[in-house]
């Protein structure tokens, strides 16, 4: 009896692995949007920091993303268990917030060219050479902003993780969320990392003597500016793909429609139709949230300056 009991108990747990496995799977894909964007928005953030503080800011931005994954975890599991009914409400409202981000970079760098983003970079250069700047002070104002941006891309991460996860068993939930919590923020910052540090790794290997490692270095050194405006526009295009999945199944009329005209393709072309359907769909849904955010802020203006 004992070891029948023992059998059953390790075919529960085995059954319980194999299905947070294909959940943490599933998960980690449906959020790849917000991990290249998190990975730009990061490496960015870093910029302008004096290079033997690079790392050192890296890792106080790493511990403030767990103690936000710390925060959300817990609060998107009391959700699922006391308020199920919102579960779709948030992951909506998170899809609707990718597609938002994600049409408002469009946008900025269509109105706003690059001239206006060149001249905002080199007021930064400009200020950091100011000798009354307090380096200390900087740093931790750039660690408490990285760590707000980490917040809103973390719950975006936790509510589309917990609307893949929601109807699974408690513990199930727990292990998911807690292992996409951990996964994302260990591959984030651990890429982040190696991305600043790019430009001292290509800068060393192009003063070595040897002509294989100084090619390799002056190549580091022209292909690291490319990498960090690729990963934006992978970023950009992922929220979109992400953002639009997430509105297009849950409203039941969009995903029907674009079930009935990939209906007659083959598997690989209604795959690639489906994730452009839904990719347009979150561009249109990003350029409608875009107008009620620029309308309410005109309006409030207008009240504001009539007081």
């Amino acid at each position: 009896m004992a070891a029948t009991g023992l059998l059953a108990l390790l075919d529960d747990i085995a059954t319980i692995l194999d299905d947070v496995a294909a959940m943490t799977k599933v998960a980690a894909k449906k959020t790849s949007g917000v991990l290249g964007d998190d990975l730009a928005l990061n490496a960015q953030q870093v910029a302008g920091v004096a290079a033997d503080r690079e790392l050192p800011v890296v890792w106080a931005v790493f511990k403030g993303s767990l103690l936000n994954k710390a925060v959300l975890v817990p609060a998107a599991l009391a959700i699922s268990t006391w308020v199920p009914w919102l579960v779709s409400p948030l992951l909506m409202l998170g899809g609707a917030y990718l597609c938002y981000e994600g049409f408002e970079k469009l946008a900025h760098k269509f109105f706003h060219g690059s001239a206006q983003d060149n001249a905002h970079q080199q007021e930064l250069v400009d200020a950091l050479k100011d000798p009354g700047i307090d380096f200390l002070v900087l740093e931790k104002q750039k660690i408490k902003g990285a760590v707000r941006t980490d917040f809103i891309l973390s719950a975006e991460i936790i509510a589309i993780t917990l609307g893949i996860v929601a109807a699974k068993p408690f513990l199930t939930q727990v292990v998911v969320l807690s292992s996409i919590a951990v996964l994302m923020t260990l591959g984030v910052y651990g890429l982040v990392a190696g991305i600043v540090k790019l430009d001292d790794l290509g800068l060393h290997l192009s003063k070595n003597n040897r002509t294989i490692f100084r090619k390799l270095g002056e190549s580091i050194l022209r292909l690291a500016p490319w990498l960090m405006k690729s990963l934006s526009v992978l970023g950009t295009a992922a929220m979109f793909l992400v953002g639009g999945g997430i509105l297009t199944h849950g409203i039941a009329l969009l995903h029907h429609q674009i079930e009935v005209w990939t209906s007659s393709m083959s598997q690989t072309i209604k795959t690639i139709a489906s994730a452009a359907a839904e990719g347009f769909i979150g561009v249109i849904a990003g350029a409608i949230v875009l107008s009620g955010v620029i309308m309410i802020q005109k309006i409030f203006f207008v009240c504001k300056k009539s007081v």
